[in-house]
């Protein structure tokens, strides 16, 4: 899975224009999220075919700013601290997290400085016993 970062003018309508163009060929969105900040919106979606989602959207003059690889990591929503365990892991091992989301699935997807170590902090979380907060 891709994250694709997307500049969106802070308007009506603006949103809809992404969503519409990635409709009518297809592209299913998978996660992601839109933010306004100081008048200047950007929005986070996760896709699979990030090829076909960058093309779609750059030729209905929608800017992708940056595709990058994501994290998926599965949080136990029943176990308090999971997100602030997981962050705090990152940290140690170096990783800034840069985005943070959720997936239809209930995922959580972080785009990270620092792939590799990132990439293994997430494979140790998803062997760890259940239940457990670190």
């Amino acid at each position: 899975m891709i994250d694709l970062a997307i500049a969106l003018e802070d308007r009506p309508g603006a949103l809809a224009d992404l969503g519409e163009a990635l409709g009518r060929f297809g592209v299913s969105v998978e996660g992601g999220g839109v933010f306004v900040v100081d008048g200047v919106g950007i929005a986070h979606f996760l896709v699979a075919e990030s090829s076909v989602a960058r093309g779609t959207l750059e030729r209905a003059g929608i800017r992708v700013v940056a595709e990058r690889e994501v994290l998926v990591l599965r949080l136990e929503q029943d176990v308090p601290g999971q997100l602030g365990a997981v962050a705090r892991q990152m940290a140690e091992a170096g990783v800034n997290i840069e985005v943070q989301y959720s997936d239809h699935a209930n995922q959580l997807i972080l785009v990270v400085d620092d792939l590799e170590p990132g990439r293994a902090v997430a494979d140790a979380w998803a062997t760890r016993p259940r239940g457990v907060r670190q």
